[in-house]
């Protein structure tokens, strides 16, 4: 049967509660499409502005990485760790260096900036052109302060 046939097969009552009905569902239903859409423009909103502020820190942090002298020939990875720790403000925050497998070297920071953390490892991969091959990264208890542990690849 024809919807329109339908429809018009019904007494008038029973249309005019059809259309009342059928008014109410499609407000309903826009309601729910508009709410549904003001939940997604927020969250990427928020996305879009967690991005902005990691570039802002990014556009900050580049200057200080560039400043920074290059690596010295034929210095070791360890060596090199420990020199651009010093540079970087975590000397006092490097807890050790140790061979792991070869070719790697763990280094163990305690209570480190993070920021300053991701500078030195950032450099290391600059200038050495060294990779991080893992890392065990845990709040120090301090907001903004980590213990790691990171593995690092030279080339």
């Amino acid at each position: 049967m024809n919807p329109r046939d339908w429809y018009a097969g019904l007494a008038p009552r029973e249309r005019q509660i059809v259309l009342v009905g059928g008014g109410v569902t499609a407000i309903i239903v826009l309601i729910g499409l508009l709410w549904r859409l003001e939940g997604v423009v927020t969250r990427a909103t928020d996305r879009v502005e967690g991005k902005r502020g990691d570039l802002s820190w990014i556009e900050a942090v580049t200057p200080r990485l560039r400043s920074q002298p290059a690596a010295r020939p034929g210095e070791s990875l360890a060596i090199a760790i420990d020199r651009v720790a010093g540079e970087s403000g975590l000397a006092a925050t490097l807890a050790g260096i140790e061979p792991a497998q070869p070719g790697t070297v763990r280094a163990r920071f305690n209570a480190a900036p993070f920021d300053a953390l991701v500078i030195c490892l950032a450099r290391l991969q600059q200038e050495l052109g060294a990779s991080t091959e893992g890392a065990d990264v845990t709040a120090a208890g301090t907001p903004g302060l980590v213990n790691a542990t990171v593995v690092l690849r030279g080339h």
